[in-house]
């Protein structure tokens, strides 16, 4: 087997055994269609980040978010998976998580929950839930790649563009949804215009 190309790929890696099965529990599907949702979830996250991180401004914001809010708390996987998914704290996991999105998609999130929901036969509903699961995850997984690979926004930017195109050019379910999403005015090309209406208050400061 190739060794992980994509940070999808790697934090797809991560999530083998049981953190896929507790996922799989919150949402009450089988464990291989919560992989194939996943596998398709991660690419159109990460991705748009890179697009988000492309903007002015937008690596600066999302490497100060990163800091401020997720920096330590991706360690352990398992133990963040806990907090979102078990106890008394989940409300709080899903409602950060529904907060992160907004920041991620934007206006789009939606779109993005709905043809997520579509694409995977998971359901608009549970892919909802599912993206509120991953949207942490993704973003403690992002912190721990900054630190342990001493990124500076400019680095982190960059790696999250690579991410975008790869995604793009592998195609599958995630790179579909990805290009619908970056792909506003359906033209089948993403131009300015289309970034420019995702580039709009992303990552507001609140």
């Amino acid at each position: 087997m190739n060794s992980p190309t994509t940070l999808s790929d790697e934090l797809l890696a991560q999530l083998q055994g049981g953190p896929m099965q507790q996922i799989s529990q919150q949402l009450g599907t089988d464990t291989a269609q919560t992989q194939d949702a996943v596998s398709a979830a991660l690419p159109m996250l990460l991705g748009t980040l890179g697009q988000n991180a492309s903007q002015p401004g937008g690596a600066d914001a999302l490497f100060g978010a990163l800091q401020r809010d997720h920096a330590g708390g991706g360690a352990d996987l398992g133990g963040l998976l806990g907090s979102l998914l078990g106890g008394g704290s989940a409300g709080a996991g899903q409602s950060d998580g529904a907060s992160i999105l907004g920041n991620i998609f934007g206006g789009n999130q939606q779109r993005a929950e709905e043809n997520l929901g579509q694409a995977t036969g998971l359901g608009g509903g549970n892919a909802s839930n599912l993206l509120q699961i991953l949207a942490p995850i993704v973003m403690a997984f992002l912190a721990n790649r900054m630190q342990g690979s001493n990124l500076d926004a400019g680095g982190l930017g960059a790696q999250l563009g690579q991410e975008r195109d790869a995604a793009q050019q592998q195609g599958g379910v995630g790179g579909g949804l990805l290009g619908s999403l970056l792909d506003q005015d359906g033209d089948g090309q993403v131009g300015l215009g289309d970034l420019l209406k995702m580039g709009g208050g992303l990552f507001g400061k609140k």
